[in-house]
């Protein structure tokens, strides 16, 4: 166990993410043909309930943790960490086991917030109250394991926090793919026990991630800082009670109203779709889609994403303490830098070859492709909006984190029905119209926040702009060589196979395009660090 720097870690962790987003999004080739497209329904409201229960936990507490781990680490108050742990864990024992609680009991109310008295044509309210039940399992060992990671997180050891992460994805699918196999094709089980059985996999493999975790921890006690045992530091449990409430609610609230959103917005399109004439077998399917299946072909670009927010923290955190405010600032532009040299080149080729690229992963659909053309931009925009967020958490301008986020979230809902409603209207797909509102309330959200943290904390943008003009003759010219291309060889798929050719050809020559290009003007430099740049190009033996 080592401690990582800040672009170390972020580059581990990204990799880490890659490797569990990669899973996540291959995985459902073979899931969505067991269980079709009704059980593919059921496991979105599955999680999408469970997602709002889960992120109150792992959200808000955990990234406490790590914010004043890492605070009390650098002023050297290792007694006053440790406590931080303890305390946070028994927060967490009692917040848990009443969402648990909650979750379990009040399935069949949240069954009726999607589904509600649509036609017959699609799931019933006890299939979905039972995947429900089945996922609430999962709260009782995975909120612990995300206390973990926030000790480990707040010290710097992004390594082996990210590794438990890698190990938790690789439990969770082996268990959903073999247990809904078993379940529905061996057994003959209805397709809802299949899922609920899939749903629950989160459950072992929280434990199964938790349980490395415990003994990584245990066996190296000697690599972190723990106090002397005569040291007390002069901070009470009261304060350190106080610090982790009022770090955490901030990004509860926001992130309650987020999630409670994401609901409605699923219920929201479904509804909608059943207003403009469809039926309920189709705007469940479509709403999935939107909800769960093309986005988790886009889960890859949130790798980098994901590897930054649980970076950042700790590094922005001490940085903060030290009132070293030109270093936060570095941290932040390089921290959307990478977000946007990484994360746009591949959400633009995934937009390109959407048809094939949900060929791939469901077959043959008659909304995947049209809602993958424009999902990857709107889930961009989100990603930065994460790190933004993040970053203020990082700063505690949690007043802004509410005002931003709100202010995005309620244009959001004002906006879906009646841009669906004009989409129609005009011969726009109707379901773009709830993509659209999304981006632009997250857009909105981005202003007011990068607005707040020009005027408080002096954050300079230049650079920034720089390096995204830099990045736009490489961007164009990927763009104009994948669609060539994608014309010429699109046309001839037929068979996965094929479309997997397609999009191989077309992805590593356009990454090959946008490589050259970037380094050539230094946008690869200026983005990642020249260290890291050149250190890269030696492993693949390009430079010396």
């Amino acid at each position: 166990m080592k401690k990582n720097s800040f672009i170390e870690g972020t580059i581990f962790a990204s990799l880490s993410f890659l490797i569990i987003k990669f899973l996540g999004a291959i995985y459902v080739i073979p899931f969505y043909a067991i269980v079709g497209e009704l059980g593919g329904a059921l496991y979105s409201y599955a999680y999408t309930v469970y997602s709002l229960i889960i992120n109150i936990c792992t959200i808000g507490i955990p990234h406490a943790i790590s914010k004043i781990i890492s605070e009390y680490n650098t002023l050297e108050m290792y007694e006053a960490k440790e406590r931080t742990f303890k305390i946070g864990n028994k927060i967490m024992v009692i917040l848990s086991t009443i969402l648990f609680l909650l979750m379990f009991i009040f399935a069949k109310q949240a069954a009726y917030i999607f589904i509600g008295d649509i036609d017959s044509t699609g799931n019933s309210i006890e299939d979905v109250v039972l995947v429900i039940r089945s996922i609430s399992f999962c709260l009782l060992i995975v909120p612990y394991l995300a206390i973990k990671r926030g000790y480990l997180q707040g010290q710097k050891f992004i390594t082996v926090s990210t590794t438990g992460e890698v190990i938790e994805q690789v439990v969770r699918v082996a268990f959903i793919l073999v247990g809904s196999y078993l379940a529905i094709n061996v057994f003959n089980a209805k397709t809802s026990i299949g899922v609920a059985i899939a749903v629950f996999g989160a459950f072992i493999a929280g434990l199964a991630a938790y349980i490395y975790l415990d003994v990584k921890i245990r066996k190296n006690k000697k690599e972190f800082n723990m106090p002397s045992k005569n040291q007390k530091d002069k901070v009470s449990n009261k304060t350190i009670l106080k610090k982790i409430v009022s770090f955490s609610i901030p990004l509860m609230i926001v992130s309650i109203t987020t999630d409670l959103y994401n609901m409605t917005d699923l219920s929201l399109i479904i509804r909608g779709l059943g207003y403009l004439g469809y039926s309920g077998k189709v705007a469940e399917t479509i709403g999935s889609v939107m909800a769960t299946w093309a986005s988790k072909i886009c889960l890859i670009v949130n790798a980098i994403t994901f590897g930054l927010t649980i970076n950042i923290i700790p590094h922005m955190s001490s940085s903060y303490v030290k009132k070293d405010y030109k270093t936060i600032n570095n941290q932040f532009i390089k921290s959307i830098a990478m977000v946007i040299v990484i994360g746009l080149p591949m959400s633009i080729g995934i937009s390109l070859l959407a048809n094939e690229v949900y060929y791939i992963f469901y077959g043959a659909s008659e909304y995947g492709g049209i809602i993958l053309r424009l999902l990857p931009y709107s889930i961009m925009l989100g990603n930065i909006n994460m790190v933004v967020n993040t970053t203020l958490q990082s700063l505690d301008k949690f007043k802004t984190i509410y005002i931003s986020s709100f202010t995005g979230l309620l244009t959001n809902a004002l906006l879906d029905i009646p841009l669906m409603i004009l989409c129609d209207k005009i011969g726009i797909y109707p379901y773009y119209g709830a993509i659209i509102s999304t981006m632009i309330g997250t857009s909105i959200s981005l202003t007011i926040s990068l607005r707040k943290l020009k005027k408080d904390m002096n954050f300079e943008y230049k650079e920034l702009l720089n390096i995204i003009k830099k990045a736009l003759l490489p961007l164009a010219s990927m763009i104009v060589v994948v669609l060539i291309l994608e014309h010429f060889i699109g046309p001839l798929f037929t068979t996965r196979i094929t479309s997997i050719i397609t999009c191989i050809i077309c992805a590593v020559v356009g990454a090959i395009i946008y490589g050259v290009i970037s380094y050539k003007n230094n946008l690869l430099y200026n983005s990642l660090g020249e260290e890291y740049v050149n250190q890269i190009l030696r492993k693949i033996k390009i430079k010396k």
